[in-house]
């Protein structure tokens, strides 16, 4: 498994894990040959011109959109447990975090990886259990006819994703106690970033040292650094396609919520006194 952290903006990031050589060859679990079938239906779904399945696939894709990029990262982290039994050693060698060192200092890439690993532990898991005590309440809706049980499979789907969030920070909390992450600044991230942050903080020039790069990011206020274009980029430099999609979220969602900041500051702001 290799680890990348990816600015969103100058203070959030998203994390991504992928898999690496023989990790993709091993056999499939069962969940995730449920998951792989599931996707395939859905995409099937989505092929369909009107009636209820177009509806669902797009109640379903909004719904998708709206769950946090912090939880899509986490995700992505598999188990420790399925780690382990895919890898005999693992845990006893070391995993390579990629991050651009002239966006995300190196000394703090401890805590930073901490926080993504703690803080939302106890929102996951309380909301996996109200999704997976809750679906017995939506029995009655099966008895329905032609339209398929939609409360329960997303209640089951919301806590099947707690689940797998929980999961990955609690693997990513391991590999931070036992210290089996090995920080390297990427250099083609690098190059990106250096890009990115001078456009998003003016007095920055590209060629600044990383050092002093990095210190602007950290004085400046939160400014997002990602235009949706560098997705397919990060993507391609990272060589994990399945990143895009989630770079893609992630920034949307970031975006937005500075949007809502900063319009939130303008309605609290004083009104100007009128010219006499």
């Amino acid at each position: 498994m290799r680890i990348f952290i990816v600015p969103i903006s100058t203070r959030r990031a998203l994390i991504y894990a992928r898999p690496v050589g023989q990790e993709l060859s091993k056999e499939r679990t069962i969940v995730d040959k449920i998951t792989n079938k599931a996707a395939e239906t859905w995409a099937k779904w989505e092929e369909a011109d009107k009636g209820w399945k177009k509806h669902l696939v797009s109640w379903g894709n909004r719904v998708q959109q709206r769950i946090p990029y912090q939880e899509w990262g986490l995700k992505s982290i598999p188990s420790l447990s399925s780690q382990q039994r895919i890898d005999k050693t693992y845990g006893t060698k070391k995993v390579d975090v990629l991050f651009p060192g002239n966006a995300v200092r190196s000394e703090k890439l401890h805590s930073l990886l901490q926080a993504i690993a703690t803080e939302r532990q106890d929102l996951h898991r309380k909301r996996m259990w109200w999704s997976f005590l809750a679906t017995p309440l939506t029995i009655p809706v099966g008895l329905l006819p032609v339209i398929p049980n939609i409360p329960f499979f997303y209640l089951v789907y919301r806590g099947w994703s707690h689940w797998r969030a929980l999961n990955g920070s609690k693997h990513l909390e391991f590999l931070l106690e036992k210290d089996l992450l090995n920080p390297i600044s990427y250099p083609a991230l690098e190059k990106l970033y250096a890009k990115r942050v001078s456009y998003a903080l003016e007095s920055t020039e590209v060629d600044k040292p990383h050092y002093e790069m990095v210190e602007d990011v950290e004085r400046s206020d939160d400014k997002l650094l990602l235009r949706m274009s560098d997705a397919k980029k990060l993507a391609t430099i990272l060589e994990a396609p399945d990143l895009a999609l989630e770079a893609e979220r992630a920034i949307v969602q970031v975006q937005e919520q500075l949007s809502s900041h900063d319009q939130g500051d303008k309605d609290q702001s004083p009104p100007k006194a009128k010219d006499a």
